[in-house]
This record gives structure tokens, sequence and C-alpha cells, in this order.
């Protein structure tokens, strides 16, 4: 039987072959520490635990809920945005939940896609951000990742040589997987852009709150007029370590949330009620709980850096995002993130996610995510340091071609 056609458009899932690597090592007893998916290892608020237990198992919360969220958690979320970015929002048709941020952003490709549309996907980018219109019949060009002139030199191009014109730009900022960061600036110029061009923007926002120096990254919606042109899409999961509870958010302009909520209204039934109500206590109760997550994640940073570099492997700080966008040791460089990647769990014990997963542009580079305790990190660069100082002596039929390479 031939391959279906939407599956035969997708590139191999790369990250599954390191998964695959990782079971075979633990299966054979290896410890590995996993610093590959970004699976957040904190609990969840326990006022927010215990909104979800209070409200499980009450009469009518088992029923189907609202396929774009219950009224509550819609004006949760427009009183989050205009808390935290000054936004004001209408509940009732600019903010739609949705099944995490990437639930979202397949269903909004599917809504606004027709066969052959062009779209203007940073690479490297989170896979969804192209993939989703894959599967809906359209055709990615790739633009720069990091939010300098090159990214407007580089839509002006897709611009002029894509027939037929783009339809829409996909951003995130901060970045998964690269870690970048975006200023109010990028966003006014982006907007302007858009508008001349006559494109949607697609803002992927799910790190929003995950950020260490300087000041809190903006939102596009910040920018005069970006509603007529822009969804923005947000996530709990990162947040506050809800990524299992799959809860996200688009915001922004109506018409085309109102063709994301009819698309949702034939697939799904929204969210468990219980998990939208807990979610709802989230954004409405205290929020120190943040503060404590930053703090965590920017102490395991400052570890990873710290360790990592006195065990010969440079790390470049990440300002925001729980990521660290690494550059592959210039001696492994040749092979690849793929092989460097499984090389690393077979040698060091330890996962990372392969660049290529992000895209052609990010195989220089692996991603590391802030995944584990402090002192899992410390074991990580011990096996790092192992594997390096080992090198020369186990992989002489590999290193030396990487040097002269």
């Amino acid at each position: 039987m031939s391959e279906f056609h939407r599956i035969k458009r997708l590139p191999p899932y790369v990250f599954e072959e390191v998964n695959r690597a990782k079971a075979k090592a633990r299966g054979e007893g290896a410890d590995i520490v996993d610093l590959g998916m970004g699976n957040p290892d904190l609990a969840a608020p326990a006022h927010v635990v215990a909104k979800l237990c209070e409200t499980a198992g009450k009469p009518r919360s088992d029923r189907y809920s609202a396929s774009k969220g219950i009224t509550g958690l819609r004006r949760a979320q427009a009183a989050y945005y205009e808390r935290r970015f000054g936004v004001k929002l209408n509940p009732d048709t600019q903010v739609v939940a949705t099944l995490g941020s990437k639930e979202g952003f397949a269903n909004m490709a599917q809504a606004i896609t027709a066969p052959g549309d062009v779209v203007l996907v940073p690479n490297p980018s989170y896979p969804i951000h192209a993939f989703g219109f894959l599967m809906a019949g359209g055709t990615i060009r790739s633009v720069p990742a990091e939010p300098t002139p090159a990214f407007f030199q580089g839509l002006e191009r897709a611009v002029v040589h894509s027939i037929p014109k783009p339809i829409a730009v996909v951003v995130c900022y901060p970045a998964n997987p690269t870690a970048y960061v975006a200023d109010l600036d990028f966003y006014r110029d982006l907007v302007a852009f858009a508008k001349k061009h006559e494109l949607i923007v697609l803002s992927d926002l799910a790190y929003s709150e995950v950020y260490f120096d300087g000041a809190p990254p903006p939102s596009v919606l910040q920018v005069p007029g970006a509603m007529d042109v822009t969804v923005e899409f947000t996530s709990m999961s990162k947040t506050f370590s809800m990524a299992g509870w799959r809860m996200g958010f688009a915001v922004g302009n109506e018409r085309l949330l109102a063709a994301l909520a009819r698309v949702k209204s034939y697939l799904d039934y929204g969210a468990f009620t219980p998990v939208q109500v807990a979610a709802t206590a989230a954004l409405n109760g205290p929020q120190d709980c943040i503060e404590e997550m930053r703090r965590t994640y920017r102490k395991r940073r400052d570890v990873l850096v710290d360790a990592f570099g006195k065990a010969g492997w440079d790390i470049p700080a990440p300002s925001a995002s729980m990521f660290a966008w690494v550059p592959i040791p210039e001696r492994f460089k040749p092979l690849g993130s793929l092989a460097f990647s499984k090389l690393l769990i077979e040698k060091a014990d330890v996962a990372v996610a392969p660049g290529i997963g992000f895209g052609e542009h990010g195989d220089d580079y692996v991603r590391i995510a802030l995944v584990e305790n402090e002192q899992r990190i410390r074991q990580a660069a011990r096996g790092i340091r192992r594997f390096f100082d080992d090198a020369d002596r186990t992989l002489h039929n590999v290193v030396p071609l990487a040097k002269a390479g």
C-alpha cells in the first residue's frame, strides 16, 4: 500500500532516533541525564492542583466542555494580557482556549491554509511552526531565525520570489530552540511589514514568562494596529509547569480567531472542564510560583554554563526560554547534530536534542533543555568531560576526520 499523502509530506522525525538510542542505553542499565525534550520536571502549583481535585467529580463537570474555552478561563486570559502587556482583549471574540499552543498552531494552519499557500517560517524553529502548514497542504519558505535586519531581508526576498504570494509569517520569541529574544522595535517593524504585504502574523509566545536577564519579553500585540493582522499563542505548559495538562490560548484578531474556533468546533469539545477551572485559578491566583520557576531555571542555566564550560564545552548563556542553543564542538561538527547527539548518549550518558530536528540550518547545534536539577546537570558535565578526554583514544576513526574537516 502506498504511503498516505499527508504523511509523505512530513520529513523523518529525527527526535525519535535519539529517543530510541536513549531507550536502548537505559535498557542496558545506563543512567542517562535527559536534557533533550523541553518537558518541565517542576510541579504544578499546589493551589492549582487543589482546584482541579476540588472540581473533578462535581455534578456536570464530567460533561462535554466548551470548545473555545469556558467563559471564566477566557476572561482570566484577557485579564492576564491587560496586566502583563497592557493589551485589552474581548474575551468573547479575541480569546480562544486551545489544547496547548501546539494544537492551536496546527488548527490555525488548517483554518487559513489553502493547498499551495506559502508561509514564511524561521529556520531553525519549533517543528509545528512548519509541519502544521505542511500537513494543511501549504508550502514553507524559510527565513532567518534571529530578530535582526537579516530577518527582514529574508522576508523581502521571500515576498519577491514566492509564487503565490505568502499568506503568513511565523515568529517565536523567546525562541525555541534558539532562545533569541525580540524587542518591541522588532515587532513594530514586523507589523508594518505585514500590513504592507498583507501578511498574517502568527506569534508563538509560549516562553513569555521564562526570562532571566533584562526586561520581560514583550507581546507583538503591544504594537498599535497589530490586532489587525495578528494571532498570538501562549501556553501554561512552561509558565505553570502544566505541560501534560494541555492548556494554551490563541488571542488577537477576531476574524482569524473565529476561523480557528470554527475548525476546533468540528474537532474537539475543549479540555476537561476541571482542567479549565484549575487553569483559571492559575491565571487569577498568586503569581509567586512563576518567580520561583524563573529562579529555578536561572540557577540551572548558570550551573550548565559553568559546569559544561569547565568540561570543555562553551555554552552561550540564554537570556530567556528553558533552552540553551549550543554550537557543536568544532572537532565533532562534521558528524552533524544527529550523529553527535547519539554519540553523547553512548559515550557521555547525556541526551540532547539534535539541531537538525528544528530545520536544516540547525545542524551545527544541539538544544539543551534545563529540565534536570543542578546535581544532574553537574553529573552530565562529568560525563561530557570523560567523553571529551577519551575522544582521541576511543574515537580514533571519527575525531581525526572531524579535526581535519
